[in-house]
C-alpha cells in the first residue's frame, strides 16, 4: 500500500476547527493566550473554583478558542461553555446572542453570569454550574408500582 502524500497526511491529522487549533491563522490562539495572562477579577475568582476538576471531575479550560470565538471557560466533555459578562456586554447584546446561538448549534450549553454575580455570590454561581455538570439521576419506580409506603 502506498503512503498518502504529505498534504493528504496533513489533512488526515489536521486538528478540528471546532476546538480552534490552527485554522485561524494563529490570531485567536494568540489572543486567547493574552486573555489567559490578563484575566478579569471575576475570571480569576471563578477559575479558582473550576480548575483541578472540582466539579464532577470535569476538566475546564479558560479562554479557549472554539471556531471563530474565544469563550471564557469550557468543559469539552460536557459540552458546557461558561461566559462572564461585564458592563461592556450591555452594548453587544446582538453579538452575544449570535455567539451563543452558534455555540448551541455546535451542541454546547452556554451559561452566562454577570461579573458581579461571581464576585458577590460565588456559591450561587457554583450551584448553577454543579447542576449543569451533574448527570441527571433517574429514579425507577418501585417494583409493582404504586405507593411506596
Amino acid at each position: 500500500m502506498q503512503r498518502p502524500n504529505r498534504s493528504a497526511r496533513a489533512s488526515l491529522w489536521a486538528p478540528s476547527p471546532l476546538v480552534g487549533e490552527g485554522w485561524d491563522g494563529g490570531m485567536n490562539k494568540a489572543k486567547a493566550r493574552q486573555l489567559r495572562k490578563n484575566p478579569t477579577e471575576a475570571e480569576r475568582v471563578l477559575w479558582r473554583h473550576l480548575r483541578l476538576r472540582q466539579f464532577e471531575r470535569c476538566k475546564f479550560r479558560r479562554q479557549q478558542s472554539i471556531g471563530q470565538y474565544i469563550v471564557d471557560f469550557v468543559c469539552f466533555e460536557n459540552r458546557l461553555v461558561i461566559e462572564l459578562d461585564g458592563g461592556q456586554h450591555c452594548e453587544q447584546v446582538a453579538y452575544d446572542a449570535e455567539r451563543s446561538a452558534w455555540l448551541r448549534a455546535q451542541r454546547f450549553r452556554v451559561l452566562r453570569f454577570w461579573n458581579h454575580e461571581v464576585l458577590q455570590d460565588i456559591e450561587a454561581v457554583k450551584k448553577v454550574i454543579q447542576e449543569a455538570v451533574t448527570p441527571p439521576s433517574f429514579i425507577l419506580p418501585h417494583k409493582g408500582g404504586g405507593d411506596l409506603s
